[in-house]
């Protein structure tokens, strides 16, 4: 199974891409979406769906896991990171991904085991979990990776629940 994790933004949106088989996840590519601030943000929506369709159609994910909008004192951000979800889900649509969308708290409690983990831990443990040398960079592409993780986890425990409701 191939999960594409989006921690999305206008500014940098970031991508993971990572398959699961059985209890083991690997990564297949990650990284950052980058538009320049001086940018409309039409175009800006442009190229991040551009971007994103074309990671769909490369790797075909079967689910696509956003990160729920984060809603603290700016709301002119919160309005942009708004119609960057927009643009994202809608080219998972296009290409019949099922999406789904979890909180931060959501995502450090499933990959680090606490809510309210800083970056740190949330990167350690990505590392960890994926094998990897070093913490994936920018900060936007290790939380990324950690959003897919979390969708990993969720659907690998969904399965076991059905099949404990088939008992």
């Amino acid at each position: 199974m191939i999960i594409l994790g989006i921690d999305p933004g206008t500014a940098i949106t970031g991508f993971g891409l990572i398959s699961m088989s059985g209890n083991k996840f690997n990564v297949i590519d990650y990284g950052a979406i980058r538009t320049h601030s001086n940018l409309s943000l039409p175009k800006r929506l442009d190229i991040i769906f551009t971007r994103v369709d074309e990671l769909v159609r490369l790797h075909k994910p079967q689910f696509m896991a956003v990160e729920e909008l984060f809603f603290n004192k700016n709301v002119t951000t919160a309005l942009s990171v708004g119609h960057a979800r927009g643009v994202i889900m809608l080219a998972a649509v296009r290409h019949d991904v099922e999406i789904f969308q979890y909180t931060p708290l959501q995502v450090k409690q499933s990959v680090v085991g606490y809510g309210k983990a800083d970056k740190k831990q949330v990167q350690y443990m990505v590392t960890k979990i994926l094998n990897l040398a070093k913490a994936p960079t920018p900060d936007d592409a290790s939380d990324a990776l950690a959003i897919a993780i979390c969708q990993g986890h969720s659907t690998k425990l969904n399965r076991m629940l059905s099949k404990l409701e088939e008992c």
